[in-house]
C-alpha cells in the first residue's frame, strides 16, 4: 500500500485541476442507480481511461466516468460505473476511487448495486438497505504494508453503515410507498451466480442479499473513517428449491425498473444535508 497516497494525491490533483469543485459525498452507481448523474448540475466529466492509476470499467451497463457537480443542493463526486474484482483488478484498484474521492473532500460515501435476494420475503424491484455485510470474497483491499496516513491498521467496523442514514432511508420508502427491508450483503467474488449450495449457505450464516461488489468499497471508506449508506436493488430472487437460470442483462433491466426509488432515496439524502448544512458526523 505504499503507492497509493501518491497514486491518490496525483488523481485527485488531476480531478481538481479539470475544475471540479469540492465534493461533500461520494456517490458509487451501480446496478440500479445507473442513470442518476444526470440530477447532477454544472457537472464537470472526466472518463476514467484519463485519470491517472484509474482503472476501466467492463462491466454490463457501467459508462466509466466520473462526475462532479451539485446534486439537491450538494457538491458530489459521482462514479458512473465501479471496478470489481472479477475483472481482474486487486482490490486497492477498486477501491482507489474510494481513496480518491476522500482526498477531494467527500465526507460520506453513498453506494448502490444490483443483488440477488435470498430472503424469502424479498421480490424482484425491492430496495434492500444495506445494516451490515459479510465478506466472502477471499480478499482484503487492506491487505499488505499499512500506510498510517490512509487508515489505522486494524479500522473498526462496528458501525459503518451510519444508523441514522438506514433509519432515513427507510423513512422516505416507507412515505414514498415502495417496498424497502433492512438486510445483510454478502460479497463474492464471481463472476459466475451462485449454486443452489451456496444459496443454502449463503442464507445460513445469515446474508439477506447477494452481490459482487460494494464490500471492498465499504472496507476502505472505514479504513479512512467515513460513513456509510448503501443501498441494492433486489435485481433476481435466489431461493435454492425454485431456483430459475440467472441472465445478466435481465439484471440490468431489472435494476433500471427499480431505479426511481433509488434515486428517490438519494435525492432526499441529499436534500437533508443540503438543508441542515453541518458536517455528516
Amino acid at each position: 500500500m505504499l503507492d497509493l497516497h501518491d497514486k491518490m494525491e496525483e488523481a485527485a490533483a488531476f480531478i481538481t485541476a479539470r475544475g471540479a469543485c469540492k465534493p461533500r459525498v461520494g456517490i458509487i452507481l451501480g446496478t440500479g442507480l445507473g442513470n442518476f448523474a444526470r440530477e447532477v448540475k454544472e457537472e464537470v466529466v472526466i472518463p476514467y481511461c484519463e485519470i491517472p492509476h484509474f482503472p476501466t470499467s467492463t462491466a454490463i451497463g457501467h459508462k466509466g466516468q466520473l462526475v462532479c457537480g451539485t446534486c439537491n443542493g450538494v457538491p458530489v463526486a459521482t462514479m458512473e460505473g465501479r471496478f470489481h474484482s472479477y475483472e481482474g483488478y486487486s482490490l486497492q484498484q477498486v477501491t482507489l476511487p474510494v481513496r480518491v474521492m476522500r482526498k477531494l473532500g467527500i465526507e460520506l460515501l453513498i453506494v448502490s448495486n444490483a443483488a440477488g435476494g435470498m430472503n424469502p420475503h424479498f421480490r424482484v424491484g425491492d430496495v434492500m438497505i444495506i445494516e451490515d455485510h459479510i465478506n466472502l470474497m477471499g480478499d482484503n483491499p487492506l491487505l499488505g504494508y499499512n500506510d498510517e496516513r490512509l487508515g489505522p491498521r486494524f479500522p473498526d467496523m462496528s458501525e459503518v453503515y451510519d444508523r441514522k442514514l438506514i433509519d432515513r432511508a427507510m423513512e422516505i420508502a416507507r412515505l414514498a410507498n415502495f417496498a424497502a427491508h433492512r438486510g445483510v450483503y454478502v460479497g463474492l467474488k464471481g463472476p459466475n451466480f451462485e449454486t443452489r449450495a451456496e444459496y443454502r449457505f449463503l442464507r445460513l450464516v445469515g446474508a439477506d442479499a447477494v452481490g459482487m461488489s460494494t464490500v471492498p468499497e465499504v472496507i476502505v471508506a472505514a479504513h479512512m473513517g467515513m460513513p456509510v449508506l448503501a443501498i441494492s436493488t433486489i435485481t433476481n430472487v435466489c431461493l435454492p428449491d425454485v431456483l430459475e437460470k440467472a441472465d445478466a442483462n435481465e439484471v440490468v433491466q431489472a435494476g433500471k425498473k427499480a431505479e426511481p426509488k433509488m434515486r428517490r432515496i438519494v435525492l432526499e439524502i441529499l436534500g437533508d444535508l443540503a438543508s441542515d448544512g453541518a458536517n455528516v458526523r
